[in-house]
């Protein structure tokens, strides 16, 4: 991505979008069970992940670290991805994408942040338009899903995350806003087996309520060192 654009199409126009971010932003924690999140929170802290500072967090990365390149390149053996909605603003609109919030997890268990800057963030090519006002777009019927391996990893609805307006909210407050291309990761879903895999072939989906899908396949290889 020599000039940090990403070509991105707009489902049903065509429409290409030359996307240069001026801001990455991985939100984690997005859970709308506040409980079930303080859980997950204190089960990684078992396994010697520290906690966040805030709820929801953000972890503001490098947009270098987007691509939509069908192979990424990973440091070791322990990574793994996981489907997120991608919500995107270009020239002042809104699209929605699907992407990996892939991670070293052996990194995690010191460092969330290191661990997310760690991996290339998969990206798919195709984007759904956002309406102006996002309260306006059904989100919770949105069904997520992932698979690893020809594996099922991932299954569910994004009824069980923040809607993507509370979350821009809540990143304004947190972190304030440059002008500029925004890529946000809004979260992803409890795995299916409650154990991350470290496969190497990645499938990401998201289906809309109006039947739009957005799909993207990806593999990791190992970088030389």
């Amino acid at each position: 991505m020599p000039d940090q654009a990403l070509q991105l199409t707009v489902r049903g126009t065509g429409e290409m979008l030359h996307v240069r971010p001026a801001r990455l932003i991985v939100a984690g924690y997005t859970g709308r069970d506040a409980e079930a999140v303080a859980a997950h929170i204190a089960e990684l802290a078992e396994i010697g992940v520290p906690p966040p500072a805030t709820v929801p967090a953000f972890y503001d990365l490098d947009p270098a670290l987007l691509t939509t390149d069908p192979v990424i390149g990973v440091d070791g053996p322990d990574s793994s991805g996981e489907v997120e909605p991608v919500v995107i603003r270009h020239d002042g609109r809104l699209y929605l994408g699907v992407g990996s919030d892939h991670t070293d997890r052996e990194l995690e268990k010191s460092s969330v942040a290191g661990s997310k800057a760690a991996c290339p963030k998969p990206l798919g090519r195709e984007v759904a338009a956002l309406p102006a006002d996002l309260n306006d777009f059904d989100w919770d019927p949105v069904a997520a899903a992932s698979d690893v391996d020809g594996e099922p990893y991932q299954r569910g609805d994004l009824s069980a995350l923040r809607h993507p307006a509370d979350v821009l909210a809540r990143l304004a407050d947190a972190l304030p806003d440059a002008d500029g291309d925004l890529v946000l990761f809004g979260g992803t879903l409890p795995l299916m087996t409650g154990r991350f895999v470290f496969g190497r072939n990645w499938t990401l989906q998201l289906k809309l309520s109006d039947g739009t899908v957005l799909a993207h396949t990806y593999e990791t290889e190992q970088r030389n060192r």
